[in-house]
């Protein structure tokens, strides 16, 4: 079972890190060239830890942090239209304590879940190079070999899903099957967890319905129901 002190230790290393130069002058730079809603704010501007329930069931993973989201806020999903979105959805899937995630001193609790970024670093263009991305698969597995609870990991977006399979693909055996992003299709991973594509929560896929309140809640209500 993990630990609070490994838990803490692992956020202290990801919040600390350096590696990626590009990265780093791509996340000062915003926090420095801020959006003018939030000019009088002080943006986090550091790579992004997880946040949830650590002995929860449900892996949410995103691909990296929003600009004037979670690289803002220092709080993944937290504090932009993708963020109000989601939260709503977990919320009515009674996997959170409140629908919204503002900010980290907000209250927001997660229930059975724990959710994350593969990049741990908001990338220029939301475009990552592999390099930058293995990189982070660093911690990426760390956080799953902690998280010993988890069964079931909702990709929230094809990019967060494609990322997940080329984690699997470098950490563990993995066959070399087509693995097809769609909602709410799942796969069986390695490690006998199971991967749940989900439409990511931005607002784009909300106003053109490609996704709404409804799809979403039921992909989250049967992930939860799942029994491995």
């Amino acid at each position: 079972m993990i630990s609070n002190s490994q838990y803490t230790n692992l956020n202290r290393k990801i919040i600390n890190c350096k590696k990626c130069r590009r990265l780093v002058i791509f996340r000062k730079k915003i926090a420095k060239d801020k959006r003018k809603q939030y000019i009088n704010e002080k943006y986090w501007g550091k790579p992004i830890t997880g946040f949830g329930d650590i002995r929860g069931k449900i892996l949410l993973v995103g691909l990296a942090p929003a600009a004037h989201g979670g690289n803002r806020t220092g709080r993944v999903f937290t504090g932009d239209r993708s963020a109000d979105f989601l939260y709503k959805c977990l919320y009515k899937a009674k996997m959170s304590n409140q629908p919204t995630s503002e900010n980290k001193n907000d209250g927001l609790k997660l229930y059975n879940a724990y959710i994350t970024t593969a990049l741990k670093c908001v990338p220029p263009g939301d475009k990552p190079t592999p390099l930058e991305l293995k990189n982070c698969f660093v911690f990426f597995k760390k956080e799953i070999d902690l998280l010993k609870n988890v069964k079931i990991i909702v990709a929230l977006g094809k990019i967060a899903f494609d990322a997940c399979i080329q984690f699997y693909k470098e950490n563990y055996f993995l066959k070399s099957k087509n693995y097809k992003f769609s909602h709410a299709i799942k796969y069986q991973l390695p490690d006998k967890k199971i991967l749940i594509g989900c439409y990511h929560p931005s607002p784009r896929n909300v106003n053109t319905k490609r996704i709404n309140l409804n799809m979403m809640v039921k992909l989250f209500k049967n992930a939860r129901k799942i029994n491995i």
